[in-house]
């Protein structure tokens, strides 16, 4: 590679980390070429792209970056083989691999970046899969919002029918 090539991957992997929240450092070494396509077409299908990278390079890139954005731990899981795997969800790539990992034994992750928080190490896939989505926050925020306008509702429709009922016997009555 040359100087320019390495400096063109530099600033890509550069923009690539402002602009993603989410993104996991895992390690899909000794899978074969079988394994990691379907892995590649799992990823696809969840909206996750993935980055073979060498470990030099994501490192400059890392280190360029925003001081703000904690990368230091991240910088420190650049070892040995690297797959980058960007996404637009926090836990879809850990849904993923645990997925995968039915299968196979890899990929490890090694580090994952959430919004400002770093897990580390592959016992992390677990709490990293249950975590919720934002549009799973936000559904969950709709239907407690709209929870109490449906208990009133309700509470509303039972006490005509109580009333309505207690007109009726009353009417019988007398």
């Amino acid at each position: 590679m040359t100087r320019e090539e390495k400096t063109a991957v530099i600033e890509e992997l550069k923009e690539k980390f402002a602009n993603s929240e989410f993104f996991y450092v895992t390690d899909s070494s000794t899978l074969s070429v079988e394994q990691v396509t379907t892995l590649r077409g799992m990823l696809f299908e969840k909206g996750i792209e993935m980055r073979v990278v060498k470990n030099t390079l994501a490192r400059k890139a890392l280190e360029a970056a925003d001081a703000s954005k904690g990368y230091g731990d991240i910088i420190k899981s650049l070892v040995g083989p690297t797959a980058l795997l960007f996404s637009e969800s926090a836990n879809a790539p850990a849904k993923v691999i645990k997925e995968f990992r039915k299968s196979a034994k890899k990929p490890v992750l090694k580090a994952a970046y959430i919004d400002s928080a770093v897990y580390s190490g592959d016992d992390q896939i677990a709490t990293l899969s249950t975590l919720k989505s934002k549009d799973e926050l936000l559904g969950e925020l709709i239907g407690l919002l709209q929870s109490p306008a449906r208990n009133l509702v309700g509470a509303l429709q039972s006490g005509q029918h109580t009333l309505m009922g207690l007109l009726k016997a009353l009417e019988e009555r007398g």
